[in-house]
């Protein structure tokens, strides 16, 4: 891309104020085109359709399935193929697959090198970061009047973007949010005379966990060598921050948030600290896997289905739907009992939390001029959202790599007589085919849920629809014990000082939690290091 964003960069990792000018609600873009993104002028069409793009950069987290290990290579060639016969020209989607825990030190990586990408993902939290940095296209004219409105579902996930950026549109959101919900492996339950229909109240959990790391839930014939729940850390730094251990946060939320038409830090609230006093007892009483303090997504949830359940735990909370069923697999894989259950919201919790959806933005270069912004709109979103098999790729990943409608017959697990399964499909029937990492397990989707993507499949594409029973259950169950997450803040001094600012939190919940220090006195700490901040940042977003 052309390296003129440079300018708009800072020196250190994340983004600050970037530009004079800023977006609130002026209608306008940081480099002032009053007609930003929009492809509804006959000026705007024809600069847009005369911009010729060979090559589109893309930084991406773990939510492309389609990794290197996992026929991207595949649905990368698909993707270029495909768009360059609809745009009558060759294009390359260059692919920058970033790992998921890292992702946001990944960015600010990123963008501290000026090496900048055309397109990229972004979690609600860092896009509300970036809104007012002049890094972002304001692409709402080119949303409101692209083709795949017709094909809408769910127009007010982008409502809701919109909201955030105070009426103008500065990356989309492909799929409603989702969230996390409580998984508990039922063997663990059954092992310890409980029943998840009794876990009703903190108490009720608590004593659930208790039960898990003091006796001997995985029936090895030892007693407290289990514990009874493990996270991706005690506290997120991505929106919506605590959805790894509702139960023990429950009304607290220990971010920025607006709260009775005022913006206050929730992380100095009273809920904050009896949420932190929770989590100490939990770690004294060893219920708590004292691995969540550093352990990623990957390496808690691996720790959970491991074959060796030495060391493993009863409880993860976890994606919903898609991962009911991934889960579930992976138990099944590792030879491990694989029946796990959701269990309803604890009283005190209420209700899950239903994140902000992750938009994907356009990188504006700078130079006042939206053609090539609205090339690359044309050739991304207006393909990702198709309702053909642009759409199919993103949801799915590549023909007859991850899903085929061509007559075959396959089997998993053939030489595992409990588990082997035979599949036999007919000519035109769609299906997935087993994971190219995998053959043992059934590939489920790519990028796009197909069950929380906004826009429909058209024509012959709307017969392709493959969800397990279990992954509708879990996104059943979810939605019928779901509230969505607090609108994530937009400060000039927030993004500058975010970093500073987790820093500040991660001290105090490591203090608190690990080492025993007092709750007052860890907040005290974290006042005198980042209070002064907080009052800039609430001072900004009370006065809009």
């Amino acid at each position: 891309m052309k390296k003129k964003v440079l300018s708009l960069l800072l020196s250190t990792a994340m983004v600050a104020s970037l530009v004079a000018c800023t977006n609130s609600g002026a209608g306008t873009t940081a480099g002032g085109d009053s007609n930003t993104g929009s492809a509804s002028t006959g000026a705007s069409e024809e600069a847009a359709s005369e911009y010729v793009l060979d090559k589109i950069t893309m930084v991406v987290d773990g939510t492309l399935t389609a990794n290197q290990e996992n026929g991207q290579q595949e649905f990368n060639d698909q993707w270029d193929a495909y768009v360059s016969e609809k745009l009558g020209h060759d294009i390359h989607l260059e692919i920058k697959q970033q790992d998921h825990s890292g992702y946001v030190d990944a960015v600010g990586r990123i963008f501290a090198s000026g090496d900048m990408p055309d397109v990229m993902i972004m979690p609600a939290s860092m896009y509300a970061q970036y809104i007012n940095t002049g890094i972002l296209w304001d692409m709402t004219e080119a949303y409101e009047n692209a083709d795949f409105q017709s094909r809408m579902l769910y127009p007010n996930v982008n409502e809701n973007v919109k909201a955030v950026g105070n009426g103008r549109l500065y990356g989309i959101a492909p799929t409603y949010g989702n969230g996390c919900v409580t998984y508990v492996k039922k063997a663990w339950l059954d092992n310890c005379g409980l029943s998840a229909d009794d876990i009703k109240t903190y108490e009720d959990y608590y004593n659930m966990l208790l039960a898990f790391h003091n006796g001997d839930p995985d029936g090895n014939g030892k007693d407290g060598d289990t514990y009874g729940v493990i996270s991706a850390g005690f506290l997120g730094f991505e929106a919506p921050y605590i959805n790894y251990l509702p139960e023990f946060w429950q009304d607290a939320y220990p971010a920025i948030y607006e709260k009775d038409g005022q913006w206050v830090d929730g992380f100095q609230e009273d809920a904050t600290k009896e949420a932190l006093t929770r989590l100490r007892q939990a770690y004294v009483d060893g219920v708590i896997d004292p691995e969540s303090l550093t352990a990623g997504t990957k390496d808690a949830r691996e720790k959970w289905f491991s074959n060796d359940q030495t060391g493993s735990a009863g409880v993860f909370t976890y994606w919903a739907g898609t991962w009911y069923q991934n889960l579930t697999d992976s138990l099944t894989k590792n030879d491990v009992d694989s029946e796990i259950v959701e269990i309803a919201p604890v009283a005190e919790v209420g209700a899950y939390i239903n994140r902000e959806a992750p938009v994907w933005v356009i990188i504006n270069d700078g130079d006042d001029d939206n053609s090539r912004e609205q090339a690359i709109f044309d050739a991304f979103f207006e393909t990702m959202l198709d309702g053909g098999f642009g759409q199919i790729l993103w949801t799915y990943g590549a023909e007859d790599v991850h899903w085929s409608t061509k007559a075959e017959s396959f089997t998993t697990n053939p030489d595992d007589p409990e588990k082997k399964k035979d599949y036999e499909y007919a000519e035109g029937e769609f299906h997935l085919k087993p994971s190219p990492n995998d053959p043992n397990t059934l590939w489920k989707k790519n990028h796009l849920d197909p069950a929380l993507t906004i826009c429909s499949l058209e024509g012959d594409y709307a017969g392709y629809v493959n969800q397990s029973s279990l992954a509708a259950e879990g996104n059943e169950f979810f939605t019928a014990h779901m509230k969505d997450a607090p609108l994530s803040p937009s400060s000039d001094t927030l993004t500058e000082a975010q970093g500073t600012i987790n820093d500040a939190k991660d001290k105090v919940v490591s203090s608190v939690i690990v080492e025993g220090v007092d709750v007052d006195t860890a907040l005290e700490t974290y006042k005198a290091e980042v209070g002064a901040i907080i009052d800039q940042v609430l001072e900004e977003l009370n006065s809009k």
